[in-house]
Order: C-alpha cells, then structure tokens, then sequence
C-alpha cells in the first residue's frame, strides 16, 4: 500500500510535468484537492490535512507546532461565546507617509479578518477570568506598529483597573518599520503599561508563540511574571547570521529555539499545545483567582 510520502510525490509530479503533458491532460488528471496534504516545513513529512487540523497544527512526526490564526488559537484557548474584544475600531494610520502602506493594511485586514495583527479582549479560561491577547502572524507578521502597541496598553490598563491577570500570546517580526520611529516607540509605552500592572500586584502570562522575535521580545513579551513557550519556536531578537557576524564565533545549532532559552533561564516552561488551555487555567487557580460558574 502507498505511502502519503508517495502520493504526495504522484500528487506534486501531476502539477510539475512539462506543459506538453498538461496541455495533453484531461481535467479529472488535474483535479486535485489543493488543501489535501500537510507538508511539515521542519521534517519534510507529509500528512493528510485533516489529520494536521484535527491535531491542532502540531506535526505529528516531529512535533512541529504551526502558526494559527488569531481565531483558531481563540477557538483553543477561550470559553465558548466568552470573549469580548477590545478596540474592535482601532485603525492604523501611515504616520510617516510609507508608500502603499494603506492598500497593504487593507490587503490583511480583509484577509485575517480583523482590523490589526493583535486581538485583545477579555474571556474565561476553564472558567477563569482574565484579559487575553493573541498576535496572528499572518497580518504582515504580526509586527507592531501604534495600534498594535497601543491595544496591548490599553489591555493591560483594563486589567489594572478591574483586578484581571493578563494572558499574551505572542508572534511577531518585531516592530512595524513602515511607521519608523512611531513603532519602536510602542516598547517603551508597551513596558510601562506591564510595569504598572505589575506594581498593583496584577499577574501576567507571557505565551511565546512561533516565531517571537525583534522589539516584541524586547519589550513586553519577556516581562511576564511567568513566561511559557510552545516546543521549539523561535525566540530571539536579532537573526542567527546577524549575530554570528558580529561576535565572530559559531552559535549552537538549537539557538534561539524555546529548549535553548529555557535551558539558560529565559523560558520557565514549555507546554504542549495541546495542554495549554489547562495549564494556564492552573496557573490562574494556583494564583488564587475565582472561578466563575455561569
């Protein structure tokens, strides 16, 4: 019996013949689902993508977590019909006159469903109440330009004031570079936000999710009370090659991946993603929060 690594190799060969032979086909030769087969980016292997969806994304031969949209990590985390969104309004504007920057805003925003590359609001996880915000890194990989960062400020000014932890995940390029300087000034006010949280004795979740890098890492992302990753993310700040070229000296083959930072004390756990949703609502009852029951 045929293996999928071989029907993936028939499926592919069809699309890949010379235009002689397709031109030569019948239709039902190249009727082919586009969506039937996964193939892991990481190991090469290849499985049926009904398989890959009904396994949450997660590879599994090699565990290769994939990126979600915002409303499929929703979906995993979030009570049923529990959340509330914030700022559902908010539009980025081009501050600094960035070419087509408009039509390329409005490019994502009606592909992802959604006005910027993060959705905040407030939910219950298991039962428990808390401010929840999700970066999609498909909306021009989730950088962070002023909307971005000030969602994630006025997030956790709510969570302050009403008494809430604070649960974040991550996912991004770093900072917006068509808005300049107005987006790396989100790290700063982004921090100082996590800061006064933090002094009102709030609690807050940092989730790292694929990939977690540039002003995003630098900023709140790293500043959770208790920081979480999905197995063998990207986390980091400046690429590999960057900074091999600047300390002359070959990194180690697992750098920046979530085992390597956690080995050195950045991370303080990596969980499953199947096993999320329970953890973070163990955490939030280890911490004394109620639970509500509806």
């Amino acid at each position: 019996m045929a293996s999928i690594e071989d029907l993936f190799k028939v499926v592919k060969s069809r699309f890949t013949a010379d235009d002689n032979h397709r031109s030569d086909a019948s239709e039902s030769d190249i009727n082919i689902p586009q969506d039937l087969l996964f193939k892991c980016p990481r190991c090469g292997g290849v499985v049926y993508n009904v398989e890959f969806v009904r396994a949450m994304k997660v590879c599994p031969k090699c565990n290769y977590h994939a990126r979600l949209t915002w409303q499929e990590r929703l979906e995993l985390t979030a009570d049923p019909d529990s959340f509330v969104e914030f700022d559902t309004e908010m539009r980025s504007l081009n501050p600094i006159g960035f070419p087509k920057y408009e039509e390329k805003v409005a490019k994502m925003q009606e592909q992802c469903e959604t006005n910027e590359a993060i959705v905040t609001g407030e939910c219950t996880i298991r039962g428990y109440r808390c401010v929840l915000g999700i970066m999609d890194s498909h909306f021009m990989m989730a950088s962070m330009g002023s909307v971005v960062g000030e969602k994630i400020t006025r997030a956790f000014e709510y969570a302050t004031e009403k008494g809430l932890p604070v649960i974040m995940f991550t996912s991004s390029g770093g900072a917006r570079m068509q808005e300049g300087i107005i987006s790396l000034m989100q790290m700063a006010k982004t921090s100082g936000a996590v800061k006064r949280h933090s002094d009102a004795g709030g609690l807050y979740i940092a989730v790292m999710t694929d990939p977690t890098t540039g002003g995003v890492t630098a900023s709140f992302a790293s500043l959770g009370d208790i920081i979480i990753a999905e197995p063998k993310v990207l986390i980091g700040f400046a690429g590999r090659r960057v900074i091999q070229d600047t300390i002359r000296q070959r990194l180690p083959d697992d750098f920046q991946s979530a085992e390597f930072q956690q080995d050195c004390g950045f991370v303080d756990m990596i969980v499953e993603r199947g096993m999320m949703r329970k953890r973070l609502s163990n955490i939030l009852k280890l911490h004394g929060f109620p639970k509500e029951t509806r």
